[in-house]
């Protein structure tokens, strides 16, 4: 995998992390230590724990996840699970994202239209750099 592919796939990653965290606990529940290698292995992207806790703790507060104590492991673990408020952002979520998918790899005028504003946008930065430069060779 290129950098640039590497890039893409972590912002893509890091953009819909809630999501992801609460697909996750849609099929188990679990403890934050395995939230972070299942991120790992599934996407290729390590989220340490100073950014997975907050987002639990976040998502906790929303009543998207529940916690408990696990005590009969060798150690206390704190564990999550997805609340059936938690499971309806996640349908209404990922129904969104379908559609969002289906648009962009259906309609053929919205790529032409995110490349002519990407294109677009270059040339505006090339002439803001064009002005500058000579505008600082007229002083």
């Amino acid at each position: 995998m290129s950098n640039f592919q590497k890039e893409v796939q972590t912002k893509l990653t890091k953009g819909l992390l809630d999501l992801i965290v609460l697909q996750l606990l849609d099929s188990q529940p679990m403890h934050g230590y395995q939230i972070i290698t299942k991120i790992r292995k599934s996407f290729g992207v390590y989220f340490g724990p100073s950014t997975i806790y907050p987002l639990l703790s976040s998502l906790e507060k929303k009543g998207h996840v529940e916690s408990r104590w696990n005590m009969e492991s060798e150690r206390p673990r704190k564990v999550y699970e997805l609340t059936s408020k938690g499971k309806n952002v996640l349908d209404f979520t990922e129904n969104s994202l379908n559609l969002i998918c289906q648009k962009i790899g259906n309609d053929k005028t919205t790529r032409f239209e995110i490349s002519a504003i990407t294109n677009s946008e270059n040339s505006i930065s090339y002439s803001k750099k064009t002005t500058l430069a000579h505008a600082k060779m007229n002083k």
